[in-house]
């Protein structure tokens, strides 16, 4: 029996166009359609795989903004058991050390859990830190960059791909994945798991509930800050090249005007 905990969080769709907001430099999740980060999808697909193979329950657990609800209900939707939401507005600019803090504190509410599983990165911050500072706090062996990965009896081998070759990785239970994008490809929620998903328990609690100073989270305890941000320019018309003879001249002192040569 596997009790597994799956880290998921709602991010802006990457087809919508995303920007910072202007009065503290935060990300915009208002400005953007709102989804459950892909790479998530992947994690909670493992965490059922383990699941079904043998015996145990999947809690996924985010942190974020009321609507992050919505994340929550789609991995419930694929056949998560329950879920917890950790929302509170103090939490607004948090960064990954002050995440994986909470999500520690929020990690202690699950009873005798086994694995934890998240994905190596979000498609909306792209730090690929939280794993394993999560890892760090909770003193946990740390498998990262998971192509696949098994369960067996108390132990869990992985094989691990970076840009070096593939590990092959092993480590008592309980301990903490995460997952690329090469480990599955994700089941699309059943209109069954659709409906069943709205039965299923989400605790809801607040940064007070697990316990967390707010002088530990928020933006102004951020290690990290944005002091200034513009948006992308728009896309100008390329400049063209008449050659009679000295195109190749022409070329070469564009190029150094443009500090390219």
């Amino acid at each position: 029996m596997t009790n597994i905990v799956v880290l998921v969080k709602q991010v802006p769709d990457t087809y919508s166009e995303r920007k910072l907001s202007g009065s503290d430099h935060t990300l915009d999740r208002e400005s953007a359609d709102a989804v459950l980060d892909e790479i998530n999808e992947k994690a909670v697909e493992e965490a059922l795989k383990i699941k079904e193979a043998g015996e145990g329950e999947v809690t996924v657990i985010s942190v974020g903004p009321d609507r992050a609800t919505d994340a929550i209900r789609k991995a419930l939707s694929m056949g998560a058991d329950k879920a917890i939401h950790v929302s509170d507005e103090a939490l607004h600019g948090s960064d990954a050390i002050a995440t994986a803090k909470v999500l520690a504190a929020a990690v202690g509410k699950v009873e005798g859990y086994d694995l934890i599983i998240a994905g190596n990165e979000a498609s909306d911050g792209r730090g690929a830190a939280v794993p394993a500072i999560l890892a760090e706090i909770l003193g946990l062996p740390q498998l990262t960059y998971v192509r696949a990965l098994t369960v067996e009896g108390t132990s869990v081998k992985a094989d691990r791909e970076t840009e070096d070759g593939i590990t092959h990785l092993e480590a008592n239970l309980p301990a903490l994945v995460s997952v690329s994008e090469k480990i599955n490809e994700p089941r699309y929620p059943s209109f069954k798991g659709i409906m069943a998903a709205k039965k299923k328990p989400v605790e809801t609690l607040t940064i007070a509930d697990l316990g967390v100073d707010a002088g530990e989270v928020g933006l102004g305890n951020a290690w990290s800050t944005v002091v200034e941000s513009s948006p992308k320019p728009p896309r100008t018309a390329g400049e063209k090249v008449e050659d009679e003879g000295d195109g190749g001249s022409k070329v070469a002192e564009y190029l150094v005007a443009q500090k390219l040569i």
